[in-house]
């Protein structure tokens, strides 16, 4: 039965490859401009080398969950398929010399979007 967990979550992982999670984008900037406008806003923002470098483009863009949480404070993520790896690899390489990246003076997070049974594997040491 493991094998067969462990196969399962190696396919959505797959699947999921290309994907980027964005944490920390207030409620209503999402509502006002739109996903789409905010992810090109936010690579303009902290990494315009990338966008003169090449294009960056988005396949698709979806908020993480149906509605929002009262209980918890922060904002819904934000995931963003890419069309190539490469793309998104070079966007969640590019925090690593700024530091910080922002929208709006208000600083988000930039992850790699994997399950979360996955992400507690690789925490705990056993990628």
């Amino acid at each position: 039965m493991k094998k067969q967990e462990d196969s399962l979550r190696e396919l959505w992982d797959n699947k999921k490859c290309n994907n980027i999670c964005i944490t920390g984008v207030p409620e209503e900037k999402e509502n006002e401009q739109g996903i789409e406008n905010i992810i090109e806003e936010i690579v303009t923002e902290n990494f315009p080398n990338l966008v003169k470098e090449e294009g960056i483009q988005v396949l698709e863009a979806q908020k993480a969950s149906s509605k929002k949480n009262p209980n918890r404070p922060t904002p819904r993520h934000i995931v963003i398929k890419m069309p190539k790896i490469k793309d998104k690899e070079r966007i969640l390489k590019a925090p690593r010399d700024k530091q910080q990246v922002t929208y709006k003076i208000n600083p988000i997070r930039l992850s790699a979007h994997f399950l979360t049974e996955t992400l507690k594997t690789r925490g705990n040491g056993m990628s």
